[in-house]
């Protein structure tokens, strides 16, 4: 089940979400409205449902709540690179293209997919959030 909702919601919603019988995406880094920092309730709800196990994230789309914008929308960037620290097995990258809900400015691909580079720094871990997870999600292993 792929689910998009205000991440801010993520506190009332984690029992719910924990207890349906099947894998979970949370799309667009949480899709909080706003960004808040990844020390907060809201942020912390999110990671421990990644936690689980069961329960995955999409690095995506950061422009659809970032206050902050591009190029490293460093808001949502603070919530992906906590994302990824806990639960680097359990986040997969999408392009959210042709975007349906574009911000004021243009959306460059090339640079959604950079930004990838700055919130998992090392191969390893992009080789998991580009290839491997998803192959472990969706049973392409």
């Amino acid at each position: 089940m792929q689910l998009q909702s205000d991440g801010t919601e993520l506190p009332e919603r984690g029992a719910a979400i924990r207890a349906l019988p099947c894998a979970v995406v949370i799309d667009h880094v949480g899709r909080f409205h706003p960004p808040v920092p990844p020390d907060r309730p809201q942020v912390r709800a999110l990671l421990r449902l990644l936690e689980t196990g069961r329960v995955w994230m999409k690095a995506s789309a950061p422009y659809n709540t970032s206050l902050s914008g591009p190029p490293r929308y460093e808001d949502v960037t603070a919530i992906a690179r906590a994302a990824i620290g806990v639960a680097p097995d359990r986040i997969l990258w999408a392009s959210n293209w042709p975007h349906p809900n574009p911000p004021d400015y243009p959306i460059e691909e090339a640079g959604l997919l950079d930004l990838l580079g700055h919130w998992a720094p090392d191969d390893a871990t992009r080789r998991r959030i580009l290839v491997d997870n998803p192959a472990a999600l969706y049973g392409w292993a």
